[in-house]
């Protein structure tokens, strides 16, 4: 009995994806207990509201139903979802998502860090992307003020939760959190559990 793989049902789900305005961010494949689990992770420039991933679930839920060219027989179980903070950011999108928001930012190793002193993992908050360079705002709420470092010298980079609001300083040199994303600080944390944690589940057969 053949098993769904993740580059098959990113093949077969992709343009449903992209047509309800998402990006495919990945997706995972797993069996524990004989219960094949089968994760879509998507993301957008705007708020998943519940709804929507809602009704992208039901569509891919479908779409994987019918390939029976792919799989045969495999019960599953559906997970549409948005990432965690703690997804990587790896691409030019995620960094522009992020802007406004604390990040943990690690130097690939030789790397000069952008100032004197500074450990080549770091903390900053994410401002505007320019081309291949990302600003970054450094000092905290006592000094900040802002630099710049390549796409290409960061190893990882990832958001972290925050629990307290960034000074008005430190967000208008970000340029502001980005358009439709939770806003950061102390009022994001039931904003953000709703948000990245949105999902649908649906149990099907790929027959």
């Amino acid at each position: 009995m053949p098993m769904p793989t993740e580059e098959g049902v990113s093949r077969l789900v992709a343009g449903l994806v992209a047509g309800r305005g998402f990006d495919l961010e990945g997706v995972e494949v797993s069996t524990a207990a004989g219960q094949t689990r089968v994760r879509v992770i998507v993301d957008s420039d705007e708020t998943a509201d519940l709804d929507s991933i809602a009704e992208l679930s039901s569509e891919v839920s479908a779409r994987l139903d019918e390939a029976d060219d792919e799989f045969g027989g495999v019960r599953y179980l559906l997970e549409v979802t948005t990432p965690g903070v703690d997804r990587p950011l790896t691409a030019d999108r995620h960094w522009r998502r992020a802007r406004g928001r604390k990040v943990r930012v690690r130097l690939r190793p030789g790397v000069t860090p952008p100032e004197p002193g500074l450990p080549t993992s770091f903390e900053a908050r994410a401002g505007a992307l320019d081309g291949d360079r990302i600003a970054l705002v450094l000092g905290g709420k006592r000094a900040p003020h802002l630099v710049t470092v390549g796409l290409g010298d960061i190893e990882r980079a990832v958001v972290e939760v925050e629990f307290a609001s960034p000074n008005a300083r430190e967000l208008e040199l970000t340029g502001g959190v980005a358009s439709g994303r939770p806003p950061a600080g102390a009022d994001a944390a039931e904003h953000t559990a709703t948000t990245v944690d949105a999902s649908d589940s649906t149990e099907g057969i790929m027959e």
